[in-house]
């Protein structure tokens, strides 16, 4: 069974930076992909809203113009472990932030995930 687990969010203050970790076990994830989404306070009705995606096998990332240049996603094979470079953190980012897994290329839509990590909170004040 395929396991998720984030951690590293925190209080930060606006301009600051975080670095998340999802930390991905239960089987090899060659041909897979992974990808980070967040919810805000008051938006948990809606879809989680994509932040990065990365796949596994070549690295390829892509970002919505949200935080293009601010995100960089990552990951170490070795380790089974993908992160989230969060710099110039701004209030607006302030989210649960979920590690997500799916078979095959990356996607951008929250609901194309298989498999989800329990959340990690980020909060920046301004």
């Amino acid at each position: 069974q395929v396991q998720l687990v984030e951690s590293g969010g925190g209080l930060v203050q606006a301009g600051g930076s975080l670095r998340l970790s999802c930390a991905a076990s239960g089987r090899t994830f060659s041909g897979w992909s992974m990808g980070w989404f967040r919810q805000a306070p008051g938006k948990e009705g809606k879809e989680r809203e994509f932040v990065a995606t990365i796949n596994w096998n070549i690295g390829s990332t892509y970002y919505p113009d949200s935080v293009k240049g601010r995100f960089t996603v990552s990951r170490d094979n070795a380790k089974n472990t993908v992160y989230l470079q969060m710099n110039s953190l701004k209030p607006e980012d302030t989210a649960v932030y979920f590690c997500a897994a799916r078979r095959g290329s990356y996607h951008s839509v929250a609901r194309e995930y298989d498999y989800w990590g329990q959340g990690t909170q980020v909060t920046v004040s301004s």
